[in-house]
């Protein structure tokens, strides 16, 4: 599902506050630049808007951020939802016991981790990041929640990248986004 297909003018707004660097963080990459976004306070406010509108009456007692611009769309809607938020982080930056899922992603091979603990079995997740790509990174994210018994409600990302695919690897699972870039 998407936003973008929608008639609510905040969605084109939203897409003319990301930047694209060409190049980055390497030859061939597309870099969609969501800082640009931030810095509008409007577009930013109707981004969290969007998102908020779409999981206040859903039932989700987890909002799962990827790092680390899952960090910056995540608490808000945690918080705006009555939620908690789990940070999903790269490896050995959070302390005490973890359990960990590698994943593939379009530059390279990464992981996530996520506290043991952090989430109980049945409760309902949403996975939020920036954006998807490959999907190796919600992919890695679902696993991780599964792992611990939560139901994955959705993924939830601010731009997709249609021509990677990445929808194909989220095993039938929604994916939520306000933008596509092409």
């Amino acid at each position: 599902m998407s936003a973008c297909n929608g008639a609510d003018p905040r969605v084109h707004d939203i897409k003319t506050k990301i930047r694209v660097i060409p190049d980055f963080p390497k030859p061939g990459i597309m870099f969609q630049d969501i800082t640009t976004l931030l810095l509008d306070a409007k577009a930013f406010k109707d981004t969290m808007d969007l998102f908020i509108e779409r999981y206040k009456s859903k039932n989700i007692s987890v909002v799962a951020g990827i790092e680390a611009r899952g960090f910056i769309f995540g608490p808000p809607i945690a918080l705006a939802i009555g939620a908690k938020f789990v940070p999903l982080r790269k490896p050995r930056k959070l302390p005490g016991e973890v359990i960990s899922e590698e994943y593939v992603l379009e530059y390279g091979r990464d992981c996530l981790e996520m506290h043991v603990g952090a989430v109980e079995p049945g409760e309902r997740a949403l996975v939020v990041d920036d954006l998807v790509a490959t999907g190796g990174t919600l992919c890695a994210a679902m696993n991780l929640l599964e792992r611990a018994g939560a139901e994955i409600v959705e993924c939830a990302c601010v731009i997709e990248l249609p021509d990677l695919k990445g929808r194909e690897r989220l095993k039938g699972k929604p994916l939520y986004i306000l933008v596509e870039a092409h």
